[in-house]
């Protein structure tokens, strides 16, 4: 090949430089073949450091509980409803489901009855209209309004049959955030209502291998041992954001609770059951210390 100015071979020669570098690893770097790649682990495992590694005993979070989104309406401002809104269009409260629709509305770790009475008194967003099996004039237009505003020709609403039927999903007796900058957060959610997919659903397995109550269950998910184990399975986003899907949990790893002691065990459901709605987090590090005791 000709080049007509010193410029170009100049460029060449850096060119050449730079492949015959590359890769060009600092000591503390690592390259890995492709055969050595695995994928069915996060990509961040080959580039961040791992925290699973440093606990024994791990199982996947699969084995004490199953994760699934929260319900998907396909169409929110249409299925929700506060008390004002259920009042313009005179639906009765029988027709509409209680649930958690934005994550902002749920404060701590706990949510409890009282809680929802409080974003109700508020016109907080926090039912779904339930329009099947309904025998309302009322529920029966707002069905028709929906169908004038091709609600129905949604993406999710055309793929359900009758289009307003709502994904069932029992009230999960935990829920677990999606997006977070400051670590998983867990809520048990004592007031028993359905919620959006601004939460995942957290149902506990019961079976004679994995018979665990939810009380030990929920008061492990509050440790920072329980987050550090899952973040090793995250997705990372720009600025410290990190996303969690149900199978990046369900896949995720945990503490085997089977292995603790039973006197702790005992302990640990104590502590739990006295400190339950505190936001004093003194007793949580005594959980924390009690699952890691040899």
């Amino acid at each position: 090949m000709q080049f007509t100015n010193i410029q170009s071979v100049q460029e060449l020669n850096i060119i050449e430089k730079l492949i015959t570098n590359y890769p060009k690893l600092s000591e503390n770097s690592k390259s890995y073949s492709f055969s050595e790649l695995n994928p069915e682990i996060k990509w961040k495992a080959y580039y961040q450091p791992q925290n699973g590694h440093k606990f024994k005993n791990l199982v996947p979070f699969s084995t004490y509980a199953k994760v699934v989104r929260g319900i998907a309406t396909g169409a929110n401002d249409y299925f929700t409803f506060n008390l004002s809104k259920a009042k313009k269009y005179k639906i009765d409260e029988q027709y509409l489901l209680p649930c958690v629709c934005h994550s902002v509305d749920v404060q701590g770790n706990f949510f409890t009855k009282t809680d929802f009475e409080e974003l109700k008194k508020r016109d907080k967003n926090i039912f779904l209209i339930n329009a099947i099996n309904s025998n309302s004039e009322n529920v029966a237009k707002y069905i028709i309004k929906g169908e004038q505003e091709e609600i129905n020709k949604k993406f999710l609403t055309a793929n359900r049959n009758p289009w307003y039927s709502l994904e069932k999903r029992p009230p999960a007796p935990i829920w677990v955030s999606v997006f977070n900058r400051t670590g998983l957060r867990f809520v048990r959610n004592e007031a028993n209502v359905a919620n959006l997919t601004t939460f995942h659903c957290i149902y506990p397995q019961s079976n004679m291998f994995s018979d665990i109550s939810i009380d030990l269950l929920f008061a492990y998910l509050l440790t920072d041992t329980a987050r550090q184990i899952f973040n090793d399975n995250s997705r990372e986003y720009g600025n410290g954001l990190q996303k969690f899907e149900p199978n990046d949990l369900n896949k995720g790893k945990m503490l085997d609770l089977r292995k603790i002691p039973a006197e702790n065990k005992r302990k640990i459901e104590m502590l739990y059951k006295n400190n339950a709605n505190s936001n004093d987090r003194l007793f949580v590090n005594e959980i924390n210390h009690l699952l890691l005791e040899n």
